[in-house]
């Protein structure tokens, strides 16, 4: 039996919690201004300086740099995470009714494993000219048509990722997706097909995810060329 259970997406993928800045960040801030503020008056007050007490004010106010940079850091160093949007759309699985049993269950199982396991909301895998599968939050189009960027990962063999659709003019070609896709990965299955998954965040995949894709649609792409071509038929 494979998996032909509707699944529900993901929360946002903000529960990968990546905290914006350190919260003690004024504590090496507060100690380097109050001792760099403390040299500054000693020494404006000092009548006469010995070369003993000038060494020791440039170590001080080193130090003081040193403290106050680090608050800065701690302040700063963690980026905010991507922001949700609730894509449009209804949840489904819909799988081409003339692939083998086999085939289904191969590929129910590719496309539950990235809804489960990487921010994907919505799965399509398009082979010799037909939508074999979309799964996930699911776009008005039910049918493929390869668009610009599409027929260049097809011809080039390379994965394109959109970071964020929304500046891309060539978003009109994924009508098959949500329209509020917030980002998309268009990987390619051998040169015969793509794997394409989007997401409700922008920049939202990491390396290691990207990885995970291109690994499944590389898996994908062998278990596809092993199938004959006469197993689906000419009819959607």
């Amino acid at each position: 039996m494979y998996f032909l259970c509707w699944l529900p997406t993901k929360g946002p993928r903000g529960k990968r919690v990546r905290v914006q800045g350190n919260r003690w960040y004024w504590l090496p801030l507060s100690v380097g201004t109050l001792g760099a503020v403390a040299l500054l008056v000693n020494r404006g007050i000092s009548e006469h300086l010995t070369p003993a007490q000038t060494r020791a004010d440039a170590l001080g106010i080193i130090l003081s740099a040193v403290l106050i940079l680090t608050g800065l850091l701690w302040q700063n160093i963690q980026p905010k995470p991507s922001e949700s949007v609730e894509l449009i759309g209804s949840n489904g699985l819909e799988i081409h009714p003339e692939l083998p049993d086999f085939l289904k269950q191969e590929l129910a199982w590719c496309s539950h494993t990235l809804l489960t396991t990487t921010p994907t909301k919505t799965v399509v895998i398009y082979y010799r000219g037909k939508t074999y599968l979309r799964r996930g939050i699911l776009g008005a189009n039910p049918q493929v048509q390869p668009g610009g960027i599409v027929q260049r990962v097809l011809a080039q063999k390379k994965p394109v990722y959109l970071v964020n659709l929304n500046l891309y003019p060539g978003r009109v070609e994924f009508d098959y997706l949500p329209p509020n896709t917030q980002a998309v990965i268009v990987q390619p299955i051998g040169g015969q097909g793509v794997l394409v998954v989007g997401a409700a965040a922008p920049r939202i995949y990491t390396r290691q995810e990207e990885g995970w894709i291109a690994a499944l649609a590389d898996k994908l792409a062998v278990m596809l060329a092993a199938e004959s071509e006469p197993c689906v038929g000419d009819g959607d």
